[in-house]
């Protein structure tokens, strides 16, 4: 079986609170890295009500503090909103915390609207066609100090801090595979292009001092339940948060529903079961099956999986469903 990690997006439920959001997340890393969950990952998003990891790099150290074992990271951290320096500071910082378990992937979409895009960047002339270089520059704060640099990474130089790319198009496919470094793709939520930027990766990859080989990691939902009834309840809440994004009106994560046909229209149906068509949904049977034959026709090195639930104990039961397979 290869490894099984945890995607996390610090979901914020209808008639919760922020502080129970982190809360929640803090008990999942405890229980995930008790099932054998290799890596527990956070995502960067900003002016989003129903996702609380916008400060990703407190929220990771937050939950490393609460756990031994498992691997924390950013999944990612949005690279064009930030300077290269503060990133470096700030993960070198963990690795110190922590070491030998912090990851930093890196994204370069903004992670947000085009209204936050500009606060976040206030007068920065950054772009994203900047991302190759900001990754070299990062690379060199967490590599050996040269003689002749004027600016160094305290705490970072020398950690040599894990770097993945992230994507969901061939551009990231194409760029971890020329800097040699691990890819992973967000096919939980744009498998559009998976299969053709999974080649390409494989194709292409150039050995790196980082890594001699490629290896990519896949996303994928889960919903595990007792009943493949109540495991469709479940992933209603995630299709409600789709259908909210489609319109423009994004919130909490919603409550789960019966039925979705009393709330999405024909082609909203059509755009979220597309964009969702990387997802496991059932009993545990079904469920264990549906990840042993996704692995099974995409072959990843590793598989992230991610649980959009407005209920954190059912959150916790899917994932100790999925982990019978790392036991298993």
């Amino acid at each position: 079986m290869i490894p099984l990690s945890v995607l996390d997006l610090a979901p914020v439920a209808a008639n919760s609170t922020i502080a129970d959001s982190f809360a929640a997340s803090k008990a999942l890393a405890r229980h995930t890295e008790a099932l054998g969950y290799h890596r527990y990952w956070l995502a960067e998003h900003h002016n989003m009500p129903g996702i609380a990891s916008a400060a990703t790099s407190l929220l990771i150290s937050h939950l490393a503090a609460a756990t031994s074992r498992i691997r924390l990271g950013a999944g990612g951290i949005m690279l064009p909103n930030h300077s290269p320096l503060v990133i470096a500071e700030q993960f070198g910082t963990l690795a110190t915390l922590y070491p030998n378990r912090i990851d930093l992937g890196l994204g370069r979409a903004p992670g947000s609207d085009q209204a936050t895009a500009r606060a976040l960047h206030r007068h920065k002339t950054e772009t994203e066609a900047q991302f190759p270089a900001d990754i070299a520059e990062l690379q060199q704060y967490f590599g050996p100090a040269k003689p002749d640099q004027l600016v160094q990474a305290v705490p970072g130089q020398n950690l040599n801090v894990p770097l993945w790319i992230l994507g969901s198009s061939l551009y990231g496919a194409q760029l971890a595979a020329q800097l040699g470094l691990p890819y992973a793709f967000a096919s939980h939520f744009a498998p559009a292009m998976m299969r053709q930027a999974a080649a390409l990766y494989r194709q292409h990859f150039k050995p790196s001092a980082q890594l001699d080989k490629p290896y990519l990691m896949l996303a994928l939902n889960v919903f595990a339940a007792d009943t493949a009834t109540e495991a469709k309840r479940l992933f209603s809440s995630l299709q409600q948060q789709f259908v909210n994004l489609v319109r423009g009106t994004p919130g909490l994560l919603p409550a789960p529903v019966d039925n979705m046909d009393s709330i999405w229209q024909p082609h909203e149906k059509a755009y979220v079961q597309s964009a969702l068509a990387c997802s496991v949904v059932g009993d545990a049977a079904t469920v264990k099956q549906g990840i042993s034959d996704f692995i099974a026709e995409h072959q990843p090195d590793e598989l992230m999986l991610t649980s959009m639930m407005h209920d954190p104990a059912a959150r916790q039961t899917s994932y100790g469903i999925a982990a019978e397979l790392i036991s298993g």
